[in-house]
């Protein structure tokens, strides 16, 4: 008898440790560090401030969410929906954000370093002053986004889509854009101190480096 009723004690208070009373709930969804929230309704959630490490929002709608300074480290956002969502200063280093959705999203100031988001679609989004060293944005849609005043030492953007993109005052060392579109972009004040464009298309772009191929080993790149 005491061997089963200390089993049951011991699963009650595991159960109460997975799910305590001041843990907050959103349409089923427990935001806990490493929760499973993937495909939940969460548009226009209020999670500013809040420990997501490691949380599954895989396929979640997010969108128009207010998530300024959430912590998102190592968290799963891949084909999440998080257009005009709010993520100011948050952080999402090493977070998975494959063919996420970040139309016209505020990402001002977030640290994002290596960050995985492959095929993103953040059209308008603004990434202004972001941290987004070692980040994988290749096959990225980021048409008219801001990375002015960015990092993007050692990203990885070969054959995004950066149209009309303002890169202005950002850092680009060693960052990769073959084959990247840079059509009427602006680069003015960027530093790209051996940032490589094999192939870029750069027609209309302002002080994009349109001889770079002419003069790779010139000092100006």
């Amino acid at each position: 008898m005491i061997r089963p009723l200390l089993t049951t004690l011991a699963l009650g208070l595991s159960l109460s440790v997975m799910a305590a009373p001041d843990d907050r709930q959103i349409n089923g969804c427990t935001l806990v560090p490493g929760a499973d929230c993937s495909g939940m309704d969460l548009r226009g959630a209020d999670l500013s401030n809040m420990d997501l490490r490691r949380i599954n929002f895989s396929k979640a709608d997010l969108s128009g969410a207010d998530l300024r300074h959430a912590n998102l480290d190592l968290a799963s956002l891949e084909e999440a929906n998080l257009s005009q969502a709010n993520l100011t200063r948050a952080s999402l280093q090493q977070a998975r954000l494959r063919m996420a959705n970040l139309y016209k999203a505020r990402l001002v100031g977030v640290n994002a370093w290596g960050m995985t988001a492959p095929g993103i679609k953040a059209e308008k989004a603004d990434f202004m002053g972001a941290n987004l060293q070692f980040a994988r944005l290749s096959g990225g849609k980021l048409m008219q986004a801001s990375f002015e005043a960015a990092d993007l030492e050692m990203a990885w953007l070969n054959k995004t889509d950066m149209t009309r993109a303002n890169i202005k005052d950002a850092n680009l060392q060693e960052a990769k854009f073959g084959e990247a579109n840079m059509q009427k972009a602006v680069m003015t004040g960027a530093r790209r101190h051996y940032a490589t464009f094999v192939g870029t298309y750069m027609e209309g772009c302002k002080d994009c480096p349109h001889d770079w191929e002419k003069n790779i080993y010139s000092k100006g790149n």
